[in-house]
Order: structure tokens, then sequence, then C-alpha cells
């Protein structure tokens, strides 16, 4: 896995041991593996995705079924399984959830028209993540690592950067209302791309130093 670039600012304040930051959150965080919480009535493109996971194949799995056991998952995974899989949190409903997520790895999540909204995820390291669409009201990404994710289309209205790093993600048509960025560290140009949406209200540009 790349690190994330040396030189990167604290609202443009300089910050050189970022990676080195970045490279002990990752080693002590718990790791996770895939599960499958995609809902949809082709039951036989599900059983493709479950197959791959800890638990036997199924012909058709509800969401709120499966949410719980990926609860399970992110709790017990193995790390050598989750270095080779990739996470599916597809559709799953982690509305509220205040343990499951918190300190977890994410890598390569694919997370499009997923639930957050309300959920803990402090500390959280959040690489090559697709959120495209995904809900994320609410949540409180405190002291988390989210590099390289895409968040397009998501609604992160109310949700927490507070000593987040941020690091080559992207916010294309995101909601970011009421967003809060305060301590953020963030590299320069893509605070220029974060200041270019229109959803984000004056005490958030004045705090993200927008122009």
């Amino acid at each position: 896995m790349a690190s994330l670039p040396v030189q990167f600012s604290r609202n443009h304040l300089s910050t050189p041991n970022l990676s080195s930051r970045f490279r002990r959150s990752t080693e002590q965080r718990s790791f996770v593996t895939l599960v499958h919480c995609s809902a949809r009535e082709n039951g036989d493109d599900d059983v493709q995705g479950i197959k791959k996971s800890l638990f036997p194949p199924v012909k058709e799995l509800g969401c709120l079924a499966c949410a719980a056991l990926s609860a399970f998952t992110l709790t017990l995974a193995s790390p050598v399984i989750a270095a080779n899989q990739p996470l599916d949190l597809r559709f799953c409903d982690y509305t509220n959830d205040q343990s499951n997520l918190k300190g977890k790895t994410l890598s390569a999540a694919l997370m499009s028209g997923a639930k957050f909204d309300g959920a803990d995820m402090t500390e959280v390291v959040m690489s090559k993540a697709y959120a495209v669409g995904a809900s994320f009201k609410g949540v409180n990404f405190s002291n988390a690592v989210i590099d390289r994710v895409n968040f397009g289309k998501s609604d992160l209205k109310g949700a927490v950067f507070k000593n987040t790093v941020l690091s080559g993600s992207t916010f294309d048509e995101a909601n970011l209302e009421d967003v809060v960025f305060e301590d953020t560290i963030i590299g320069y140009i893509d605070l220029q791309k974060i200041c270019r949406n229109e959803t984000i209200n004056e005490e958030g540009r004045l705090v993200l130093g927008c122009r």
C-alpha cells in the first residue's frame, strides 16, 4: 500500500510526520474481511459475493440479516484473510452503530448505497474505499485516516472530521452541509477541490480557509 504524501497541512500548517502517523495508525487497527450486504432481487449475483465470505452460500440474504453477520465479521475477522479480500458493505445498514466500525480498517471497502447515519467511525482507516451514493449523516470521523476515498454523491450532512486526515479523497456532488472540519489535516490541492463544493456553509469554509 502506498504511503500518504509527506507534505500536508493542518489547515495550511506543515505536518511532515503524517506518513509515519498513518503507518502507525494502520498497524494498530483491527482488520476485516469480505461480507456481502447487497439486497438485489437477483439472488444469483448475491451468491457470487457471499461465496467468498466466511459464511456458507445463501440463495437470498436480506440486508438486515447480512448487517448482523457483517458486524460479527468486523469483530472477529482474521488479518490474513483481510489482506487478500475486499470488504463489501454495499447496501448495509449501520445506522447509529456505536461499536462495530470504530477503529476498524476498511481498505478497498465497497460502500455504495450503504447507510452509516449517526455511526461512530472514530479512528477508522479508510483507504481506497468506494462510497459513492452512501449516507454518512452525522457520522463521527474524528481522528480517522481517510485516504483516496470516493464520496461522490454521498450525504455527509453534519459529519464530523475533527483532527481527521483527508488525503486524495473526492466529494463530487456530495452533501457537505454543516460538516465539521475542525483541525482537519488536508493537502492544499485536496483543499481546493473540497472548497468548490457549494454545500459547505460559511463556517465550514472559514475553518478550511476556502477563498
